[in-house]
């Protein structure tokens, strides 16, 4: 094993299913993996000093006057970063927060913030409230935040979270390519505060610090709150370069291959699958503006941003595909190989619309921030294996499981549906909870409810075939139950996607009185759909066409302007079950002559389970006919007293 060279032992083959069995055949120590993300740098540094590493547009319109830094030169600006926050004698075991979007600072600000402590990347449109709250669980002493110049809300936010927080310091980024004095900060009482690029020009009072090791946190990620109040997952040094690596391991792509970015840094997928899985493997990446996917402009310069960079892959969500579907191809697109998609279940026909527009191959893949980021591939040509969302990836061990009425877990056998578990590398720690009570502080975690024996809960239902293709049947808690029958709502949002003026779909579950739920989807349409296509009995045609089950034809389908993320951009159901339950219930007030005022009906979220509150009426009259009105659902309901 020791003759085998660094290069063999880090890139096996693996360019198709059959690869796994051949990988696994060497265990994951022999790889020779570098034990944290800077040694990921450092390793790029020395390998490629002078290859470009990192190019940030400043925006759409300038595509062609990006920002570009090589790998010694990224090397050379998280070193400076680090004696800015050692400076502050920033613990191991402490936290930075980072408020910003995405800049060409800021990922030399992360790997910094976790080698010099932990990363604490949050979204920075989340309120303020919610951001300290996060920061203060994840012990953030530093701040680093986008400047006034960059996003001026986002700095007065960033302001009152260190108003309320009394971190060490807080440091303003500016905008990509920036030039000249940017306007003054105004200070805050006991808070360093100052420019970023500022501080790494001055001498600063430097505090040796220990390169951490794979065992030390990394990054704490805040999971979306898909069920409610967002989490943060804590990452190992390991968690994240072992997911890097098999990202970066795959055969398609080279040395010398380019990728475009355009998610946030505060999503795991920017961090692992675009910003360090290259930098394993020497690949430059082509950085979206602040905006990212979500700047209008950036669709309509796309494909002279592959043409003028070569871009050979991209990384993006299901909803970039399909507005990607209707952009005319104006350029040469030919260097790209494939276009990975990943955070949420791709509809075929997406996967169809795309493909055929421009044909580029759509490579899905599978993962979940409890997970550090991906857990399955997909693989293009004849290996892709239509409705599977991708082999495990190596030394990830995948099943599925009964989880009975007592929360036993009992596997079952290939093939067989039920809830997906994962197990490997790259399962987080834990949830932080709180700080010990030790001088150092040291994070308290909790995965007891989503970990046992190494196995982790993905909350998602899959069957997992004998070769570790994994094929997703939805969200457990999404499945829409109707007497009994289980609809799952991908079937329904796929068949309204069928339409080419039909931009997102989300269907969830109504209460009904007879059959438990009924289906009703939301959508969004293209600022070109016809009239007609606002009426629900149009949208209901066409999904009965599309439809074949009639189980599942949506009893309703409610045209909104967008659909709703979660605080890390994915895309969630809460909200629309949350609107759906409380429209049922004032529905069914009206109908019975009651008072239905929306502001006397509240909806709660325990876990997965939604309840109502009612404000209690006036007269006992009232309080039977809506107890008896009510009553005939399934949903728990009570009434709270004005």
């Amino acid at each position: 094993m020791k003759a085998r060279t660094a290069a063999s032992a880090l890139w096996p083959d693996y360019s198709t299913p059959r690869s796994l069995a051949a990988i696994e055949e060497v265990p994951l120590a022999e790889r020779e993996l570098p034990a944290s993300t800077y040694a990921v740098l450092d390793r790029a540094a020395e390998l490629w000093p002078d290859r470009p590493a990192v190019t940030f547009l400043p925006r759409a319109e300038e595509w062609d006057k990006g920002s570009t830094r090589t790998f010694g030169e990224l090397r050379a600006e998280v070193d400076r970063i680090i004696r800015v926050l050692t400076s502050h004698r920033l613990g191991r075991r402490e936290a930075v927060g980072l408020i910003s979007p995405n800049t060409e600072r800021l990922p030399t600000a992360l790997l910094a913030a976790q080698t010099a402590g932990i990363a604490v990347p949050v979204n920075p449109h989340l309120p303020a409230a919610q951001i300290s709250r996060l920061l203060r669980l994840g012990r953030a002493r530093i701040l680093i935040a986008a400047g006034p110049e960059l996003d001026p809300a986002v700095w007065n936010t960033a302001r009152a979270v260190a108003t309320e927080l009394q971190p060490a310091a807080l440091y303003a980024l500016r905008p990509t390519g920036a030039q000249g004095h940017p306007p003054e900060l105004e200070p805050l009482a006991g808070i360093t505060v100052d420019y970023l690029d500022t501080a790494m020009t001055e001498e600063v009072d430097e505090q040796p610090f220990r390169v951490p090791d794979a065992y030390d946190f990394a990054a704490l990620f805040h999971t979306g709150g898909t069920t409610g109040a967002p989490k943060l997952a804590a990452h190992t040094q390991a968690n994240e370069v072992v997911d890097a690596w098999s990202i970066a391991a795959n055969s398609l792509l080279d040395e010398q291959s380019v990728l475009f970015a355009g998610l946030p840094l505060f999503h795991v997928n920017a961090l692992v699958v675009t910003l360090l899985a290259p930098m394993l493997r020497g690949q430059h990446v082509v950085w979206a503006g602040p905006l990212g996917y979500r700047e209008p402009a950036l669709y309509s310069h796309i494909w002279r941003i592959v043409e003028h960079y070569r871009i050979a892959a991209m990384s993006a969500v299901p909803t970039v595909y399909s507005l990607l579907a209707q952009v005319p191809v104006d350029a040469d697109i030919s260097s790209m190989r494939f276009a990975l998609v990943g955070a949420s279940a791709l509809p075929p026909a997406v996967r169809t619309a795309f493909t055929e527009h421009t044909g580029i191959e759509l490579c899905e893949g599978y993962g979940l921030t409890e997970a550090t980021c991906a857990t399955a591939r997909s693989f293009t040509g004849s290996d892709h294996r239509p409705g599977s969302v991708g082999q495990r990836m190596p030394y990830q061990q995948v099943k599925t499981a009964l989880i009975d009425p007592q929360g036993n877990w009992l596997d079952l056998q290939d093939g067989a549906p039920g809830v997906l578990l994962v197990k490997g590398p790259a399962v987080f720690a834990g949830y932080v909870t709180g700080s010990g009570p030790d001088a150092e502080g040291t994070l308290r975690l909790d995965s007891h409810e989503s970990v046992r024996d190494g196995w982790l809960n993905t909350g998602d239902l899959a069957s997992v075939d004998k070769d570790g293709f994994i094929y997703l049947l939805g969200r457990a808690k999404d499945l829409i139950i109707r007497g009994g029958h289980n609809i799952d709502p991908a079937t329904i949002e796929d068949a309204l996607l069928q339409h080419p003026h039909i931009t997102g779909a989300s269907a969830v579950g109504r209460p009904d009185p007879h059959s438990g739920e009924v289906p009703i989807a939301y959508v969004t349409l293209a600022p070109d759909a016809p009239a007609d296509l606002t009426r629900p009995d149009t949208l209901i045609a066409h999904a009965r066409n599309h439809l074949q089950e009639s189980a599942a034809v949506p009893k309703d389908v409610i045209v909104l302007d967008s659909l709703p993320v979660t605080a890390v951009g994915k895309p969630t159901k809460v909200p629309l079950r949350m609107r759906t339950l409380q429209q049922t219930v004032l529905d069914e007030l009206e109908a019975a002559g009651l008072p239905s005022d929306p502001r006397c009906v509240d909806c709660h979220l325990d876990g997965a389970r939604l309840s109502v509150t009612v404000s209690r009426p006036a007269t006992t009259t009232d309080e039977q006919r809506i107890a008896d009105v009510l009553g005939r659902y399934t949903f728990d309901w009570a009434f709270t007293d004005i």
